[in-house]
């Protein structure tokens, strides 16, 4: 899961995942990190711990990274908020393996004209509260295209 701070929606998008992935008793493993190392080293946001806790979603223990290019090697799905963390992703790419793990998490949302995950940073709580939902979605759309395919 890929933004740009690794505090507001790639967090939510990791707790979102885990959950989903530990109520089903499997043993596989999400992260979160930013095309920019703004945030290294923080808490996410305290907007976004606030929403996702109302949900049942605990990601206090998470703290932002920097997306290395390593990750292109080590995980089978790169999933980017936007348009511009996904070409910024791309553009670290070095074979074709590579690019076809990166896509827009909002490919597998409800909606084809949303493409991206709004930064709700300098928005209120509301934002937050959208991005939650939006998210939810699309990783449930997610889960039911790939992760089911694969058990």
């Amino acid at each position: 899961m890929v933004c740009l701070g690794n505090i507001c929606r790639s967090p939510l998008a990791e707790g979102i995942l885990q959950d989903k992935i530990e109520k089903r008793g499997l043993d596989w493993e999400v992260a979160s990190s930013g095309t920019a190392g703004y945030h290294v080293g923080e808490l996410p946001d305290s907007r976004s711990m606030e929403i996702s806790r109302k949900h049942g979603v605990d990601i206090s223990h998470q703290r932002s990274q920097k997306f290395h290019p390593s990750f292109l090697d080590d995980y089978d799905f790169i999933l980017a908020m936007d348009i511009a963390n996904y070409e910024d992703i791309l553009s670290l790419c070095t074979t074709d393996k590579q690019r076809q793990k990166v896509q827009l998490i909002m490919d597998y949302g409800d909606d084809p004209d949303i493409t991206e995950v709004p930064d709700p940073y300098y928005g209120g709580r509301d934002g937050f509260a959208n991005v939650y939902d939006m998210l939810d979605e699309a990783i449930d759309g997610f889960w039911q295209t790939v992760i089911l395919a694969m058990e």
